[in-house]
């Protein structure tokens, strides 16, 4: 029986050690901006340029991404004050508004007080991040940072000073960046680097759930594997740059056609883009092949109808075939439907948005720098 204990015991232990954070999936830019009709000026005013983010040196860079809906709280200071944010593994900085900000995107978002907090210290740098449709610019800063229960001591992290017009219309007030330090503006330690260091999480991994439909039930679990979330084997693929997480796409096939990624290409796992992004070429081609038409903004509609008889897509990574139905690709709104195959122009890069991580579990685990796949539940 004493061995028993302690396996008991071991048991107890782990479970304390996940800290999950729920993400809320509220209203998305474009559902907003639909309910006012402002919505066909506004895509025209603001093109979706998903790549921007992959494509600056030095200065990391988000995009007008209109259908991103996750996000969780998290609280900056001494007392805390609390921001939604972003939880976004293509990006590595963390940043919130802040009452220097008289940006609209500002005005209508959570606001950071340094003077309110007993912890605060002001960095001497300034940051800048790049939007696909104008930037974000601030200052430096550090202050205690609690994510699902851990608190950061010292975590330095940007208070904005401007924001882009297009931020007035996301639900989140910031963005917690959960990739790598090499691609942080300022080479600034990542959120998650700090929890590692500080020995505040038990493994050096962190995952992800989104919950295909509902509001509720999403969730980012640190230092730990929540197994409630997926069924069947968990398949490691290893990193081919520890920057973004970035895999090896060995090619994406519809009824055993190559359609898209012959001869392979790289394939990012990107929490902060809301669909499954490649070059614009094979995404048309991948849209052709599901039946969907380009409307005028470049977005591919099917009728509702025909979505049971759409076929499934493949993509295989390092050798693992991921299989997608039309039921996960195909988005319904009181609007039409439309596929999740966004264009990324002529780069030869590809995003595995939340189109994809809603159908596999995801585990991003820095230490082995490897992402765990598998099917969720």
């Amino acid at each position: 029986t004493m061995k028993l204990l302690v396996v008991l015991s071991a048991l107890v232990a782990f479970s304390e050690c996940l800290h999950k954070i729920p993400l809320i999936k509220g209203k998305t830019a474009r559902e907003n901006l639909q309910e006012k009709g402002l919505w066909e000026q506004y895509r025209k005013q603001h093109p979706y340029n998903p790549m921007a983010k992959f494509y600056q040196t030095g200065i990391e860079s988000m995009t007008n991404d209109a259908d991103l809906s996750y996000y969780g709280v998290i609280s900056i200071g001494n007392p805390p004050q609390s921001f939604s944010v972003i939880f976004d593994t293509g990006s590595s900085n963390l940043w919130v508004p802040s009452v220097y900000c008289s940006s609209e995107a500002c005005n209508n978002h959570n606001k950071f007080n340094p003077g309110q907090s007993s912890t605060f210290q002001w960095g001497d740098q300034t940051l800048s991040i790049q939007y696909g449709t104008g930037s974000m610019t601030g200052r430096l800063a550090s202050d205690n940072v609690e994510v699902g229960g851990i608190t950061v001591p010292n975590q330095v992290f940007g208070i904005s000073e401007t924001e882009a017009p297009f931020m007035a219309q996301m639900a989140a007030d910031g963005i917690l960046g959960l990739a790598f330090q090499s691609i942080a503006s300022d080479n600034v330690v990542p959120v998650f680097d700090n929890m590692v260091k500080q020995g505040l999480v038990s493994q050096s991994l962190f995952s992800v759930y989104l919950s295909g439909n509902s509001e509720q039930g999403s969730e980012v679990a640190f230092g730990g594997i929540d197994s409630s979330h997926y069924t069947g084997q968990i398949t490691w693929i290893p990193l081919t740059s520890a920057t973004y997480w970035q895999i090896q796409m060995d090619s994406v096939t519809i009824n055993g056609q190559a359609v898209a990624c012959t001869g392979g290409c790289q394939a990012i796992i990107d929490t902060g883009t809301s669909q499954i992004v490649g070059p614009t070429n094979d995404i048309n081609n991948m849209n052709s092949w599901v039946g969907a038409t380009a409307n005028q903004n470049g977005e591919a509609t099917v009728n509702c109808q025909n979505i049971q008889g759409m076929p499934e897509v493949t993509f295989t990574l390092n050798g693992q075939a991921f299989t997608i139905p039309a039921s996960a690709y195909v988005s319904q709104s009181s609007y039409g439907c439309s596929t999740g195959f966004g264009q990324g122009g002529s780069q030869q890069l590809w995003i595995l948005g939340d189109v994809f991580i809603r159908q596999f579990y995801v585990i991003f685990d820095t230490e082995n720098q490897t992402v765990g796949l598998a099917q969720s539940v």
